[in-house]
């Protein structure tokens, strides 16, 4: 059963400064705004299509803004597509940043209750799960302690801390196993593995090709925002791999 498809999925931005510039070209010259309003935009992702079948582990590789963060908030509803349709079937949990759905003022463990929430959880489940996620960041007493002043690291073990303990449907993870230290990475792995046997749908972009390697049923590639290759993990980490290098 597919579970996420892109079908002819494109996403742009409009470039502001570009338009600011089309406004005062637009006065001087109406008959070019055609090409203005063509011309001044940034298009993360262009005519993308795949699918993606429920059980499925995925990663999304690329070099750096090629595409893959967007099409992981495409999936997570955080972004609507220019052009194209996006179906995704079922609940979604996802960690798209780094402190994303976290408030830098609270601390630790009113952060948890808030960001628990957000990922669906009530109240009765929070307060069920609320030890099992604190142990599980080893945060020890900065648990207590307002988030502005945790390092990347602490961020990336409070976000998963959560994650381990929700049920989703799709499990979608950008980047977050390449901050934490080595054992917490082998930890939140063990978390992955057990999602997987689960049925989870999970989606992770990584530049750890290990990684990607070692969880991952099938790969998207994008490269220069489109679709370069689609499917078999080993075969297209290989092509990247000596792509890049």
């Amino acid at each position: 059963m597919i579970t996420v498809e892109f079908n002819n999925v494109t996403k742009a931005y409009p470039l502001y400064h570009h338009f600011a510039m089309g406004i005062k070209s637009l006065l001087l010259h109406p008959s070019k705004i055609l090409s203005i309003f063509k011309s001044a935009r940034y298009v993360a992702i262009e005519d993308v299509s795949f699918s993606i079948n429920k059980g499925e582990t995925v990663g999304f590789i690329g070099r750096n803004g090629a595409g893959k963060s967007t099409s992981l908030a495409l999936i997570a509803g955080v972004l609507a597509p220019t052009k194209g349709t996006i179906t995704v079937k079922g609940r979604v949990a996802s960690m798209l940043e780094l402190g994303g759905g976290f408030h830098p003022e609270l601390t630790g463990r009113e952060n948890i209750r808030m960001n628990a929430s957000l990922l669906g959880l009530r109240k009765k489940e929070i307060n069920k799960k609320l030890d099992q996620i604190i142990e599980f960041s080893e945060l020890g007493d900065f648990i207590d302690e307002p988030i502005r002043i945790y390092s990347s690291g602490m961020l990336a073990k409070l976000g998963f801390s959560v994650i381990s303990q929700v049920d989703p449907d799709i499990l979608i993870i950008d980047e977050v196993l390449s901050v934490g230290d080595g054992p917490f990475q082998e930890k939140c792995l063990k978390v992955i593995e057990g999602f997987k046997k689960k049925g989870v749908t999970i989606l992770i972009v990584s530049h750890d090709m290990n990684t990607i390697k070692k969880i991952c049923d099938k790969v998207v590639w994008i490269e220069n925002h489109k679709l370069r290759k689609f499917g078999n993990t080993e075969t297209i980490v290989n092509d990247y791999l000596k792509f890049v290098n």
